[in-house]
């Protein structure tokens, strides 16, 4: 029997999921942190920096939340701050610069919505990123591996090919938040959580994500050969393109969200 929208929910927020940095570890080797925005700090919740997948040099960058009440309270339990994305994007043009594809692993309720995060200019760092991110001039690859909330997830996922694990959720809001705006009651967040469509069925049938993949019921060492072999073999194609065709259809697929037919790529559904 499928799960419910809400039980996609509660797997997504599952205290037992990988976090990024475990993504990082098991499918990439030689990986070597960078730090700092060059302007604020350095922050936690976005772990970012070089590593190769297999013999392909990359950049990556992983929205974290730990694993552990100390981790989770270091890496600001997954809810990055505008140093984050601006430490994001500061290695994705140093990517751009030598040619490097970049894989974003992302996971998270949303941005940080502090007051100091709100003064340091947190919707300005994600709109930044949203629109540098449409002209990057290398491969880009976004994979949703738990929580996709809101700008803080897309912040990170405008890419050529987006990616879902099966029990990931994609969403503009929480259920409990969208209960409490339309009904005034979080109680109702099973009864928002379909109305809001965030799960990766809906996603991929939107045309929102080209691929899912099966989590085999927490079996994750099938998951991670599987994984890395579809990011090698897609980003080794991403290359082969001029940067100027590669941007191009990276806008046509965003333009293409949500039009029957249209999504380029949205055939490939790996369950």
């Amino acid at each position: 029997m499928s799960a419910s929208a809400y039980e996609r929910v509660q797997k997504a927020r599952g205290k037992d999921r990988p976090t990024g940095v475990q993504y990082i570890r098991h499918l990439l080797t030689d990986f070597m942190e960078l730090h700092g925005d060059r302007r604020f700090a350095d922050d936690g919740a976005v772990v970012a920096g070089l590593a190769c997948l297999r013999n392909l040099p990359v950049t990556v960058v992983a929205i974290e939340k730990g694993s552990t009440t100390r981790e989770r309270v270091a890496h600001n339990f997954g809810a990055p701050n505008p140093e984050g994305y601006r430490k994001a994007l500061r290695l994705m043009k140093q990517a751009e610069k030598f040619h490097r594809p970049v894989i974003c692993f992302v996971d998270t309720s949303g941005a940080f919505c502090g007051i100091g995060a709100e003064e340091r200019g947190q919707g300005q760092a994600i709109a930044e990123n949203l629109m540098e991110m449409m002209t990057l001039k290398t491969p880009v690859i976004s994979i949703l591996i738990g929580e996709g909330g809101s700008g803080g997830a897309l912040g990170l996922a405008v890419a050529d090919r987006v990616w879902m694990l099966e029990n990931a959720i994609y969403s503009v809001i929480s259920p409990e938040g969208c209960a409490s705006i339309l009904w005034k009651d979080s109680a109702k967040a099973a009864e928002a959580a379909e109305c809001l469509r965030l799960t990766a069925d809906d996603a991929h049938a939107l045309g929102v994500v080209e691929r899912v993949f099966p989590e085999y019921g927490g079996d994750w060492k099938r998951l991670w050969p599987e994984l890395e072999e579809a990011l090698y073999v897609q980003l080794s194609e991403l290359r082969a393109l001029p940067p100027e065709e590669l941007t191009a259809r990276r806008y046509r697929r965003f333009r293409a969200i949500g039009v029957p037919g249209r999504q380029e790529g949205a055939s490939e559904y790996a369950y």
